[in-house]
């Protein structure tokens, strides 16, 4: 009987833990990969990051510059049943750990901005951007007018020449936005 119900006990405390580990990871704080070169040289391809999720929970805006983390599958709806599925955690024990939908990028534009892409700088707004953290120099150039719709923003990796982001797949709606870096 004793052992039982130390058992119990056990089995218990291991739920609570996964539970409170499952909450924290879905709306306050979570760790990623990054995968691939598109972020280079300012993050290196394998190296770890975890990022704030508040601004998802809270569905507020990321500053300009700020480094992202997104759903890349901007022409579906999220739930919070995306959110639960593709916690770490329940991934592992689902044993599907190997999706790419995440993307880690910097914010460019917020809504409303007018982006252009001419003599291979980016301009936001008339002004052309500085950006100390680029790998090297953008070898894009564009006609397109892009102005970031409501409740959007606009990204691109910080090694612009080797980058699937917003120039690819569009706008990135805000409950698209994972979190935000917090810490390399």
């Amino acid at each position: 009987m004793k052992a039982l119900k130390e058992l119990g006990n056990w089995i218990g405390a291991f739920s609570m833990a996964f539970v409170l580990s499952l909450v924290i990871g879905i709306f306050i704080f979570q760790p990623y990969k990054v995968e691939g070169h598109s972020m280079e040289p300012t993050l290196q391809n394998d190296q770890r990051i975890y990022v704030s999720k508040l601004s998802h929970t809270f569905s507020y805006l990321p500053e300009y510059g700020d480094i992202v983390v997104i759903d890349s599958r901007v022409n579906r709806e999220r739930t919070l049943t995306d959110s639960i599925v593709e916690n770490p955690m329940v991934q592992y024990f689902r044993g599907n750990t190997d999706e790419h939908v995440f993307y880690v990028k910097r914010v460019i534009g917020k809504p409303g901005d007018v982006l252009e892409f001419k003599e291979n700088q980016v301009y936001r707004n008339g002004e052309a951007l500085q950006e100390p953290y680029m790998k090297e120099a953008m070898m894009f150039s564009s006609n397109r007018k892009w102005t970031v719709p409501d409740k959007h923003i606009f990204v691109m990796g910080d090694n612009r020449n080797n980058s699937s982001d917003s120039r690819n797949i569009g706008y990135i709606p805000l409950d698209h936005v994972m979190g935000i870096m917090k810490f390399p």
